[in-house]
């Protein structure tokens, strides 16, 4: 079996939702350290990660509470600033040095992102945590985790989900739905496959950065996915 692991330099994006864990919303404890541990088993292969983790855990979107978009928008940053912190935090107790950047000046808490500091950060072997989305509304976490991939010239885009991979359906409501192993970026838009939005997608396209869908449940998975093992979907060009 393959045991090198196949890419360099990698960023994980990971759902608000997934640190929730049973309760639907803030932060499971023993989620978060899970997680942890999956990201540091990747960083102790030698391989360079970022991560982008959602807001949904805390607020997602601003529809039925009587706030405007955009405003609705830079609470959702917000809360992705605390799961950063929460993930930094649970890192560096594994002794994982963690830096986390964020869009969105925020002074004593966190330091602005800047990308020539993302690199030295990566290339000094810390894990770098995106937060903040791209610092503006309209724009969700998907889009923001494919644009930190590519400024940091990534090999790949990995999503961690509920599931194996991409169907054609979601698998938990549809029996029969078909899983695929590769698939093209225009197919994924074209079927809307929901594997990300619209948005990152063309964007992951047009830089020809491959995304790579796994469970993020499974123990092991983010690991043994970087090494080409296990079950994924590839979303890339002329997949």
């Amino acid at each position: 079996m393959e045991s090198e692991p196949r890419y360099r330099r990698v960023l994980l994006k990971l759902s608000g939702e997934a640190l929730a864990g049973a309760d639907g919303s803030g932060i499971d404890p023993d989620v978060l350290h899970k997680f942890a541990g999956e990201i540091a088993a990747v960083h102790h292969l030698g391989v360079q990660v970022g991560l982008v983790i959602g807001g949904g855990n805390y607020f997602r979107g601003a529809k039925g509470v009587g706030i405007e978009r955009a405003t609705g928008d830079y609470m959702g940053m917000l809360a992705t600033v605390m799961n950063a912190l929460a993930m930094g935090n649970a890192l560096e107790q594994r002794g994982v040095r963690a830096r986390v950047l964020s869009a969105l000046p925020l002074g004593p808490v966190c330091e602005s992102f800047d990308r020539r500091a993302a690199l030295g950060y990566l290339d000094e072997g810390r894990v770098v945590l995106f937060a903040a989305g791209t610092g503006n509304p309209y724009f969700t976490t998907d889009t923001a985790a494919t644009l930190r991939a590519i400024e940091t010239g990534c090999d790949a885009l990995f999503k961690g989900t509920q599931v194996d991979g991409v169907y054609s359906a979601d698998p938990k409501k549809t029996k029969d739905a078909v899983r695929y192993d590769r698939v093209s970026y225009s197919e994924a838009l074209a079927k809307d496959l929901k594997v990300m939005d619209a948005t990152a997608i063309a964007l992951a396209r047009e830089n020809a950065i491959p995304i790579v869908v796994f469970s993020i449940h499974n123990p092991g998975a983010f690991a043994e996915v970087v090494a080409g093992r296990g079950r994924f979907t590839v979303v890339g060009e002329g997949a």
